[in-house]
C-alpha cells in the first residue's frame, strides 16, 4: 500500500473516530468518513492488549494485503480506520478477508 493511501496524521485519526460512521463484527471495527480526495485512505490499529510488536505487525501486514487485493471493489472516496478485535486472532486469512469484505460493503 502506498503512503498516499494511508491516514498518517493523529488529527485525521481523531476526526474519523469522532465524526465517522462505525460498523462492527467479531473481527473488526471500521470507522468511515467522507474525504475530499479522489481516492480512499486507510488507517490500521492493533491494540497492545492483543500481543507484542511482532504479532501486531503481522496482523497489520495481513490487513494491508487484504486492502490491496480488494481495493478496486470499494472505491468511494472515504477515509477508513480499521481496528482489529480479539475475535480475529484465531481466524485464518480467508476468514479475515471475508469478514473484512462483508463489513466494508456495509460501510
Amino acid at each position: 500500500m502506498k503512503k498516499l493511501y494511508i491516514v498518517q496524521k493523529n488529527q485525521d485519526f481523531e476526526k474519523i473516530l469522532n465524526e465517522g460512521k462505525c460498523e462492527k463484527n467479531k473481527s473488526y471495527v471500521i470507522y468511515s468518513l467522507e474525504n475530499k480526495l479522489p481516492y480512499d485512505r486507510f488507517g490500521i490499529s492493533v491494540s497492545k492488549k492483543l500481543g507484542n510488536a511482532v504479532f501486531r505487525n503481522k496482523y497489520k501486514r495481513k490487513i494491508r494485503s487484504i486492502i490491496d487485493n480488494y481495493k478496486k471493489n470499494y472505491i468511494n472516496k472515504k477515509d477508513y480506520i480499521i481496528i482489529l478485535r480479539r475475535g480475529a486472532i484465531e481466524k485464518t486469512y480467508q476468514e479475515l478477508r471475508d469478514d473484512f469484505f462483508n463489513l466494508i460493503t456495509k460501510v
